[in-house]
């Protein structure tokens, strides 16, 4: 499953991050991470003083990942509407659901502050990188100065986490989809926009 040039520390940093998207954190046994990463338990206690060390560090990954994959859109070229829409339609398993948004129902991560913290910190993150594109958007005269960047940003990322909770939920995509086109089409109206 893994590159056998991965090292030992990061097999099993990809094993627990596959398994904590698919089971969750009460789900993802030691034993299963050993399993999946192809070690056995000293190697996983050498590298990780045990499974909450090792979760954080799947979390952290995980974490970071999905901010440079966010930013390379909300960075990326276009008006304020086309880098929200970029991130907005860009691809995604979302049948299977956000990795980070997955984590906040799973109540030994949000019990546990550590745990929480690159949850909380990167949804934290996402809403205030969205906001300053609204912002930017705005100062354009490309979206209605009347909308506050803050409230915009909150909005979308409700959207995405709750299409993606629709979509498990009916076992389609269709929710996500319609909840995406329909947010951008208000983004895009002449309300939106101040016209």
């Amino acid at each position: 499953m893994y590159s056998p040039l991965m090292s030992t520390s990061e097999r099993l940093i990809e094993a627990t991050r596959e398994l904590l998207w698919e089971r969750g954190y009460v789900g993802t046994s030691p034993k299963a991470i050993q399993r999946q990463a192809g070690v056995g338990q000293g190697s996983m206690y050498h590298h990780f003083s045990g499974k909450p060390d090792l979760a954080l560090a799947a979390i952290r990954r995980t974490a970071d990942e999905m901010r440079a994959t966010a930013e390379a859109l909300l960075g990326g070229p276009g008006t304020a509407h086309e880098r929200i829409a970029a991130y907005l339609l860009r691809e995604r398993d979302v049948l299977r659901g956000c990795p980070i948004g997955r984590l906040t129902t799973d109540p030994d991560v949000i019990a546990d502050d550590a745990l929480r913290a690159p949850v909380d910190e990167t949804l934290a993150w996402l809403r205030g990188r969205l906001a300053t594109v609204v912002d930017e958007g705005r100062e354009s005269g490309e979206l209605s100065a009347a909308l506050v960047p803050s409230e915009v940003a909150a909005t979308i990322v409700a959207t995405v986490q709750g299409g993606y909770v629709l979509a498990r939920a009916s076992g389609s995509t269709a929710a996500f989809d319609a909840g995406v086109r329909g947010l951008l089409a208000l983004l895009a109206s002449p309300t939106a926009q101040g016209s």
